[in-house]
């Protein structure tokens, strides 16, 4: 153990760095150091931040613009405290830093988020109880933690649904679809949906009859100051988003109630930081949640366009205690994905992108993560749009990406 391990806890430490706001030219401390932890960190570093960043690939794309990055699990607490110690205050882009690193940093810094929150994030069960218990709509669920109750809920349910794994998984991993199509729902299909979950606690919900999907970006600060982004509208294939536009084509109507309901569940959580609440729209007109990330969003990437403060810049401000950003829409953006699939032939092989055709649209921007090695499925970079409507920014968006 080195010597910083073993140096004791001072509470004037951390008295001293939660006394007023971390401000620029201070350390700002990542949980992640993947491409929402690259564009948070380029966005400290514009403010005047020094950013040290934690992550397990010390290769990640967060390194090429980080002071410092420290090769460690979410689970390494003596990494977590290594981390916090150097830093006036830390946050995170991933939620899958373990509760015990979260709160061992926060020995040393303020960590926004905090670990009580991330504890019932971290859990798709508990985080859907949550909501339902606080009142948050929500479509109809059930928690399984067995086989035996997995089958139970699909029967309660009475429908398509769809199992996803309490802990981990997103962008589809860890989930199982039973019951579209007309397919059987029988013990065989049961026990391979088990196992697709990991054999392990899973949230059931019955599928819906969706006229689309949204989100909704809440930023709230450590004095109670709040800020919410106009819905952004949303579109996946496979379970990962394709393509994102601020703002939502959603009623002014719809819109505020969205916007009231991300406001109230940031003043339930007392959240300090970020929430991006995902949200189902029902063709009958229900407003549902999905789910919760308590950092920043791919479906806000268009926000560094779209709105006067960016979602990057928002989460600095903050993890560090200052006044949040103005959220206004500037204009109309549109974000599409760039998988690792855009690299990669049919046979696998690798090949360059025409990024010179995709830039022949107007108004398209291309901001690449620097992953060294592109996969199928893998997100590898985004590309921007801007325009007179929303319907303008997608189209142009679109064009681009297919011009690739």
């Amino acid at each position: 153990m080195s010597d910083s391990q073993k140096r004791t806890f001072d509470p004037d430490d951390l008295q001293s760095k939660i006394s007023g706001p971390a401000l620029p030219g201070s350390t700002l401390g990542i949980f992640g150091g993947g491409q929402l932890g690259r564009m948070m960190g380029i966005a400290a570093r514009s403010m005047g931040y020094k950013v040290h960043v934690l992550d397990p690939d010390p290769a990640c794309p967060a390194g090429y613009i980080a002071d410092t990055v420290i090769e460690a699990g979410w689970n390494d607490r003596w990494a977590a405290a290594n981390l916090a110690r150097e830093c006036s205050a830390v946050t995170l882009e991933i939620e899958q830093v373990s509760i015990s690193s979260l709160e061992e940093a926060a020995r040393w810094a303020p960590v926004r988020p905090g670990g009580a929150m991330l504890a019932i994030i971290q859990d798709r069960v508990e985080q859907k109880q949550w909501l339902a218990r606080h009142g948050f709509p929500v479509g109809p669920f059930r928690a399984a933690h067995s086989q035996e109750e997995l089958a139970t809920a699909v029967r309660d349910l009475d429908g398509p649904v769809f199992a996803k794994s309490a802990h981990g998984g997103y962008d589809g991993r860890g989930q199982a679809k039973l019951g579209f199509g007309g397919a059987a729902v029988d013990a065989a299909a049961i026990a391979e949906a088990w196992q697709d979950v990991g054999a392990a606690p899973c949230i059931v919900e019955r599928a819906l009859d969706l006229q689309k999907e949204i989100s909704v970006m809440v930023a709230r600060s450590p004095r109670g100051e709040v800020r919410v982004y106009p819905p952004a509208e949303n579109f996946h294939e496979n379970q990962i988003l394709s393509w994102s536009v601020i703002p939502a084509s959603v009623s002014p109507e719809l819109s505020a109630q969205a916007e009231e309901i991300a406001r109230g569940i940031a003043d339930a959580f007392a959240l300090q930081g970020l929430l991006a609440v995902e949200m189902f729209v029902t063709r009958d007109g229900q407003l549902l949640v999905n789910e919760l990330a308590p950092r920043p969003h791919n479906s806000y990437h268009g926000s560094e366009r779209a709105c006067v403060t960016s979602q990057f810049e928002q989460a600095v401000r903050a993890a560090c205690d200052l006044p949040l950003g103005d959220v206004s829409l500037v204009q109309p953006t549109a974000i599409a994905n760039l998988l690792g699939d855009v690299w990669l032939d049919a046979d696998g092989s690798e090949r360059e992108p025409r990024f010179d055709a995709a830039l022949e649209v107007p108004t398209v921007r291309v901001t690449l993560y620097e992953k060294l090695k592109p996969r199928k499925g893998r997100k590898m970079g985004h590309l921007s749009a801007v325009g007179a409507t929303a319907e303008e920014a997608r189209e142009r968006v679109l064009r681009a990406k297919a011009a690739l």
